[in-house]
This record gives C-alpha cells, sequence and structure tokens, in this order.
C-alpha cells in the first residue's frame, strides 16, 4: 500500500471550544493577525469526535494527515491497514482505536471548573473502555502572566451537599475557595486523574495527553460571556450524576507537587549525545505513556509501538526510508508502529515530545 514506510504529517486540526483562546495556535500557523476565539485547540492524529451540545452536526475532531503530499482522514486512514499503523498486539487488546488524543491547548481566559470520569467510573456507568484521565506538558505562558496555574483537586474540599448549594446558585467565589492555585512553568508536566475537579488558568498553552473521549461535566456554566447550554453541563444528565464522578477528597498542594507532578524518570540512551527519558509510565496511569526524546547528534531509533511526536524546541531532519522531512517547533508527526527506523538529525538540536498508547 502507498502509505507503508511513509512518516504522517499532522497540520492543524482546529475544533470549536466553550472558552476562548488559540491567538498562540493562530500565530504557529502563520496568520497575520492571531485573534482568540472559540477555536481554541489543536487536536492531533485525533479519530475522536468533539461533542459539543448544539453542534452535533458538524463534524469536528478526527484529524486531517498528510501521507506522501496527499490528505487523507485519519480514521479511515488507520482502518485501511490497522495492523501496520497499530500494531498487531494493540489490534488483539484494543481494536482499532489508538486509545489516545493528544492536543494543543491555548487559553486566553480561566476554563470552566469542570471534572472529567476515571475510566472505572465510564466503563461502570458510560459504557465506555476510557475515561478521560489526562496530562498537561507546559509549553509556554502569555506575556503579561507574573502567575501561570491550574486548580486541581480541592485543598478545601467541601461536602457533596455544600458543592451542589454553590453549582445550583453559580457561587463561583466559593466554588474557587475550594482549590489553590498550582504554578506552573513551561517544561512542567502534571497527571490530572478522572474524578479530580480541575481547571486550567488563563494565558497558558501546552501539550495535553489525554484518554480518547471527550466526556466532561462543567459545574460553572458562564466563561467568557458565553453560557452553556443545560445539555453541556453534565453530559446530558443531572447534577447528581455529575456529583458523583468527583473526587471530594483533599489534596494539599505539596501532595500535588508530589505525587501528581511527572518528572523525568528512567532515562534510555540513544547515542552519547542523545537520550530520551521517560515523563509518565505505567507507575503513573495505565492509560497512557509519555516520553521526551533530547536530540544532540544524529540517532536512528526504532520504538515498540506506534507514538504521536511534537517537536517542543529546535528542528531536526527526518530521514524515513530516504524521504527527507524538516520539522521546526511544534511541527507534529505520527510514527506507525509498522514504520521501522527512523534516522533523526537536530540542527543543531531539538527536543520531541513522544505520546503512546496503554501497554
Amino acid at each position: 500500500m502507498t502509505h507503508r514506510g511513509q512518516l504522517i504529517l499532522l497540520p492543524q486540526n482546529r475544533i470549536w471550544r466553550t472558552y476562548t483562546g488559540g491567538a498562540t495556535l493562530d500565530r504557529i500557523a502563520g496568520k497575520a493577525q492571531p485573534e482568540d476565539t472559540h477555536y481554541a485547540e489543536d487536536w492531533i492524529g485525533s479519530v475522536t469526535r468533539s461533542v459539543i451540545p448544539g453542534r452535533e452536526h458538524i463534524n469536528e475532531g478526527v484529524s486531517p494527515v498528510v501521507v506522501g503530499g496527499e490528505t487523507h482522514d485519519f480514521r479511515a486512514l488507520i482502518d485501511s491497514d490497522p495492523e501496520y499503523f497499530l500494531g498487531a498486539a494493540h489490534l488483539a487488546k484494543h481494536g482499532r482505536s489508538p486509545m489516545l488524543l493528544v492536543k494543543f491547548l491555548d487559553s486566553a481566559i480561566r476554563l470552566h471548573f469542570q471534572c472529567h470520569p476515571s475510566r472505572e467510573f465510564a466503563q461502570q456507568f458510560l459504557n465506555s473502555p476510557s475515561g478521560k484521565t489526562e496530562a498537561y506538558h507546559i509549553l509556554g505562558v502569555r506575556d503579561g502572566i507574573t502567575e501561570p496555574y491550574f486548580y486541581m483537586g480541592f485543598q478545601n474540599p467541601p461536602s457533596p451537599a455544600e458543592l451542589k448549594h454553590m453549582i445550583e446558585t453559580q457561587d463561583v467565589a466559593a466554588m474557587e475557595r475550594c482549590f489553590e492555585k498550582i504554578i506552573v512553568q513551561p517544561g512542567d508536566t502534571f497527571l490530572i486523574p478522572g474524578g479530580f475537579p480541575h481547571a486550567l488558568g488563563e494565558g497558558v498553552f501546552m501539550i495535553e495527553i489525554q484518554e480518547p473521549t471527550d466526556f466532561a461535566v462543567r459545574y460553572e456554566f458562564d466563561r467568557g460571556g458565553y453560557v452553556l447550554p443545560e445539555a453541556a453541563r453534565f453530559m446530558n444528565r443531572g447534577l447528581d450524576f455529575a456529583l458523583s464522578l468527583i473526587n471530594f477528597n483533599r489534596y494539599p498542594r505539596e501532595v500535588i507537587e508530589r505525587d501528581y507532578r511527572c518528572r523525568p524518570q528512567a532515562r534510555r540512551a540513544l547515542s552519547e549525545l542523545s537520550w530520551q527519558e521517560t515523563l509518565i509510565g505505567p507507575a503513573q496511569t495505565p492509560c497512557f505513556r509519555v516520553c521526551k526524546t533530547q536530540l544532540r547528534d544524529t540517532v536512528t531509533k526504532t520504538e515498540d509501538s506506534f507514538y504521536l511526536g511534537i517537536v517542543t524546541d529546535g528542528a531536526c531532519t527526518l530521514d524515513v526510508n530516504g524521504r527527507l522531512h524538516h520539522l521546526k517547533r511544534y511541527d507534529k508527526f505520527f510514527c506507525p508502529a509498522g514504520l521501522g527506523p527512523v534516522l533523526f538529525e537536530p540542527e543543531p538540536h531539538a527536543a520531541i515530545l513522544e505520546c503512546y498508547p496503554p501497554n
């Protein structure tokens, strides 16, 4: 087949969201007048549909991809040769789902207070193999933001009855008092398990790695002048359902820093000067894996599964079966399981974030 032995390139795949942002993504795309709109995310190598009530008639989420200069629907491309793209072991365990969703997310405002189901909750109550455990890898912070942050887990937990009252009355100030800011900087990585209430702060540009669903309950209804329709608040279910998936335990900031900040772990030498380090492995979550490769010299690399790669710093040239691909910062690609060795030549250095499916 003509797609075999080729790198899959991933152009922008902008998705409408209920908050505003995206000016950074406009700049990456080379737009003359970048602006913040509701197209605040770029879904990378996605086969997941976006679920926004009122926009069901719009086919959003599944990525266009480029192979040998031709554009394809990523879902259809995988279905055309699933064992080559995903690998026999993955196919036997998970079927034709990559079990992974990766995004660029660029916030102009703080996102809604929200919560996603855990995998166990989704399997029990949502008839889904996946929930929405996710991870944040921070890339940048907008000018003028002196204290970039996100909220995660309750530091001052309310009771379910107290939170229910806050939601019913939309007492956002009381909701905010349930949290303390977790300060972030470029290069930080955090894991946000399903069930943890959270909200990303304004002015943060990041990569989000997550289970491949668009499940969310949002218990703050009005952000940036947009009021969520009722169907978009609690996944078209009631408030008691939304409360049932929330973890009400107390997580002090030092516990978040200790247990959910993902620091580089085992290092795999690729050459005398280049290496790959694990940021998120099975010890943190069974839902996905994340590594970062630091290139300082020419390296030939073969992986044991497919992965999504994002150049987060520098630039490099990839030689794939004699085809050369020059990739600059924030370019993205997909390496199929059956692709074989790829030669990486940094110019003069590069960092690549690599997102893998579950083991």
